[in-house]
């Protein structure tokens, strides 16, 4: 493990010296070098997670294709959020707008003295060892993405926001961050926090994240695959992943819509809270109201239009609520 963040950190220096830092001093932007350097090993993750795409999930999705590929437009979308979110221009974006602001209300808290836990050092020689933390950080944060990701279906204003990232027909592995930029803001904001109060250090911060997003670029990957019994309940894969993004959901009686398969790397919290469901058949994908018989609604083919129908939908939403409700 020490090697590996050697490398890593070889790989971020060079990359910080030879690119960034130049290009910096070029745009006058000096005063800016110590959170550049810091979002240059995002931007590393990001640069290894798209070879990872191109090079080993791409050749997957052409061995067993789900479906055809049709519209390569709505692909080229994807690819578009993909770049904005790997490569680091969301990230740059919070390091400028967002991070300031959580760095001095915990900088405030520990003036106070209200200090966070600290993870790492619960079981002296077990939990300080950098594989066993980065097990439970990745088990901890998974449990908060459940959370987060029933919520965002089951509460009404977080769903009009979601809604975009279910909008794709065509689900590849480039779907993952078709998101609302509103929603990955507030999604970040509760990862921050979460990181805060347990302690995780920024290096294993960057890796939890790129592992999740990882995975989350399989499991909607155009791939017909199953990873047998015991597999996906082990690991949320694609056959898994694919019935959640399933147009035609189960309901009540009463018409309630019933979601399942919300985890995003271990099916166990499904499993745990009976959402999950293992009967999956790679049928179609995408939100019901879509279709035409549900209405036809549009939830936009291009960026800006899906985001500017996002905050639609949300103001929507609030129009409709009494007042002083």
């Amino acid at each position: 493990m020490d090697t590996l963040n050697h490398y890593i950190g070889m790989a971020q220096d060079w990359l910080f010296e030879t690119a960034i830092q130049p290009l910096l001093y070029h745009l006058g932007f000096a005063g800016a070098l110590e959170d550049a350097y810091d979002a240059t090993l995002w931007l590393l993750a990001g640069i290894c997670q798209i070879i990872v795409l191109v090079c080993l999930i791409g050749p997957l999705q052409r061995w067993r294709p789900v479906e055809k590929v049709l519209d390569r437009k709505e692909i080229r979308l994807d690819v578009l959020y993909t770049v904005i979110h790997r490569l680091g221009l969301f990230r740059v974006a919070l390091f400028f707008t967002i991070d300031p602001l959580w760095d001095s209300v915990f900088g405030q808290l520990h003036v106070w003295g209200l200090s966070t836990l600290q993870l790492d050092n619960l079981w002296p020689g077990v939990t300080d060892n950098a594989l066993v933390s980065l097990a439970v950080y990745l088990l901890i944060f998974d449990l908060v993405e459940y959370v987060y990701h029933r919520a965002q279906h089951n509460v009404e204003w977080m769903w009009q926001l979601h809604a975009v990232h279910h909008s794709t027909r065509q689900m590849t592995m480039w779907s993952d961050n078709r998101n609302h930029l509103l929603d990955d803001l507030l999604h970040d904001a509760v990862i921050v926090i979460v990181s805060q109060l347990i302690g995780v250090p920024p290096a294993q911060f960057v890796a939890i994240v790129a592992i999740t997003q990882l995975v989350e670029s399989l499991s909607h990957a155009n791939l017909r695959v199953s990873f047998g019994r015991i597999g996906q309940r082990l690991l949320v894969g694609p056959k898994f992943h694919r019935e959640h993004h399933a147009i035609e959901y189960e309901t009540t009686p009463t018409g309630k819509v019933i979601g399942n398969n919300y985890a995003v790397l271990f099916p166990i919290w499904d499993i745990l809270f009976r959402t999950a469901y293992f009967k999956g058949n790679y049928g179609a994908t995408g939100i019901a109201d879509q279709l035409p018989e549900g209405g036809g609604r549009d939830y936009g083919r291009g960026f800006f239009a899906q985001q500017w129908l996002g905050f639609k939908r949300l103001a929507g939403v609030f129009r409709r609520r009494p007042r002083g409700a």
